[in-house]
């Protein structure tokens, strides 16, 4: 029995176009799964053709993830498209940076209602789906090292972070009992698109983030696969309410 066979299994990935949310995706369907992928405008149709054209199955939806409309409407196009549910990725995400004295008030409303309130109306959703069918089902949290401290001039970011981990163990003490499981991985420091103000190298935070991390790099997107394709997958059954590292050994040193 291959504990970690996805083959069949029905996916939605919020942010599924670049960066750690297209790793994600990459990687649930490379182990076997039919994905969905939420995208901010319409390159999610080219990015979901782009995977359809290697062999993968894969659809695209444009969706406003902070409009409560859009995001149900999206949840049911998608769940119809792929004939159910059995997994949901939230990864979908932005950042602001500022002097947390100065940190405007409709930056800090733009973060929590992405980062945080979309999350929790999807899984709200997708627990609804697993529930009426009574079938099992698997939500996965995208956290981050922000859950575990409070970054510089990231307040609202630090905040959304810390409260969608702690939104996924109440979740999982209401759910897992009926056969949810609702999980979370928390990247460490990542070379993607998102902390291009930390990985420009004359930046002195660049030298000092890379030089506390045992691994000796940051992350990339295929550094989350391994985590995301075993909370998705049967092998990780009694997991539930978890907050899983992928940072190189960042945290413990």
């Amino acid at each position: 029995m291959n504990l970690f066979n996805l083959t069949g299994k029905k996916a939605i990935v919020t942010g599924g176009t670049r960066g750690l949310g297209y790793g994600l995706a990459e990687g649930l369907m490379e182990a076997g799964t039919e994905v969905v992928i939420f995208g901010s405008n319409d390159k999610v149709v080219e990015v979901a053709s782009d995977f359809s054209s290697r062999g993968f199955i894969c659809h695209g939806i444009a969706v406003s993830l902070e409009e409560k409309e859009a995001r149900t409407v999206a949840f049911n196009e998608a769940v119809n498209i792929l004939g159910g549910l059995d997994i949901l990725v939230n990864c979908a995400g932005i950042q602001k940076r500022h002097k947390s004295v100065e940190f405007p008030l409709k930056d800090w409303e733009d973060v929590l209602n992405i980062n945080l309130t979309a999350p929790f109306s999807l899984c709200q959703m997708a627990a609804n789906e697993f529930l009426s069918k009574e079938k099992p089902g698997k939500i996965i949290n995208i956290s981050s090292m922000l859950a575990f401290f409070g970054g510089v001039t990231v307040p609202a970011y630090a905040a959304s972070k810390g409260a969608i981990t702690q939104m996924s163990k109440a979740f999982c003490n209401e759910w897992a009992s009926k056969g949810i499981n609702v999980n979370c991985i928390a990247p460490g420091y990542m070379d993607t698109e998102m902390n291009t103000a930390l990985t420009d190298p004359s930046n002195p935070r660049y030298a000092e983030i890379t030089n506390r991390i045992p691994a000796n790099r940051w992350g990339t997107p295929d550094d989350m696969k391994g985590a995301a394709i075993f909370l998705a997958s049967s092998a990780s059954d009694y997991i539930n309410g978890a907050v899983i590292p992928v940072d190189g050994g960042y945290l413990v040193k």
